[in-house]
């Protein structure tokens, strides 16, 4: 049963992309807002406009009104007026390349990210060679369509448009590559995505104990509403293959530590009230064998915690 807290949920989700490749028309990128709002942020950005026209489709931005007169298209509309930014975990490809694609139908807004990703886009993609420079460094002449936010990991900023507070912390993906998790909050409700992580026992940093020791608190309170984890592979990828990534077996490790830190003598009940948002399974092609439903069925089986788990689906909304 929910708690009093849980009765109404304060964060709404549309999915526009929700894998890790390599099908290209369903990458990383979850539109956000508070429940109240239909200005959103992107976080990662790796299929856009397609997840829009999806997601429009699944009656998704129904809650959006837009001009009826327009001699463009709805989804351009809301592409343009009501994702207000970007905030980029990392710059792979399957995280950026709708935000590069879509770049010449977009309008001005800010992209946020640690200084390794602001580098990384302004000096390989936005830099006249692989894509003009839209942005506001690097290859001149900049056009200043976007403009670069650097992020500094454990200061917390901002938003007017939404009206959220954002907190950058570190991940590790893998052999000292950074990505980024973002703790988001709206009226003392939070949820957190990650983006591509390695498991803490295959790397010397433990930056996803440091995000546990973080949330921990706002899961005893009842504050927080959602965890967007990637488990990009089943339990047969071993250590080696990996690549910086969470399968189903290290994934459910880590949630259970997550588990022992908010209830130490209790951890099969500690996040009986958490939703977590499967995220960035990547796509196999063996026979018509789904990597998702293994996935789900691994996850299932292995979840000793009573944990929500919800697998996202392109053009769907969540609410959390």
């Amino acid at each position: 049963m929910k708690t009093d807290l849980f009765a109404e949920e304060k964060f709404k989700v549309v999915v526009l992309g929700c894998h890790g490749g390599p099908k290209e028309n369903n990458l990383s990128c979850y539109l956000l807002a508070p429940i109240e709002s239909n200005e959103y942020i992107a976080l990662d950005a790796g299929t856009l406009l397609e997840g829009i026209f999806i997601a429009t489709k699944n009656k998704s931005f129904d809650d959006i009104k837009t001009n009826p007169f327009s001699t463009e298209d709805r989804e351009i509309e809301i592409f343009r007026s009501h994702v207000s930014g970007y905030f980029i975990s990392h710059a792979h490809l399957d995280h950026v390349s709708g935000l590069i694609i879509n770049s010449t139908a977009d309008s001005k807004k800010t992209i946020f990210g640690i200084d390794s990703t602001i580098d990384f886009i302004r000096d390989y993609l936005f830099n006249w060679k692989i894509w003009p420079n839209f942005a506001s460094e690097g290859t001149k002449p900049y056009l200043n369509h976007y403009q670069y936010k650097r992020l500094n990991i454990g200061e917390k900023i901002s938003l007017e448009r939404p009206k959220v507070n954002i907190e950058p912390f570190l991940l590790s993906h893998p052999d000292g590559y950074q990505s980024t998790a973002f703790l988001i909050e709206s009226s003392d409700s939070y949820v957190v995505y990650f983006g591509d992580t390695a498991p803490d026992s295959l790397e010397s940093q433990k930056n996803i104990e440091k995000i546990w020791h973080k949330i921990a608190p706002l899961i005893s309170q009842n504050k927080l509403r959602g965890i967007f984890l990637e488990c990009s592979f089943s339990s047969e990828v071993g250590p080696s293959h990996l690549h910086g990534h969470l399968n189903t077996t290290y994934m459910m490790e880590e949630l259970n530590k997550l588990a022992r830190l908010v209830n130490p003598s209790s951890p099969e009940t500690a996040l009986k009230n958490v939703k977590v948002i499967v995220t960035h399974i990547k796509n196999t092609f063996h026979n018509g064998v789904s990597a998702q439903q293994i996935i789900q069925d691994e996850l299932k089986k292995l979840n000793n915690l009573n944990v929500q788990l919800i697998f996202p689906e392109q053009g769907k909304k969540i609410e959390l």
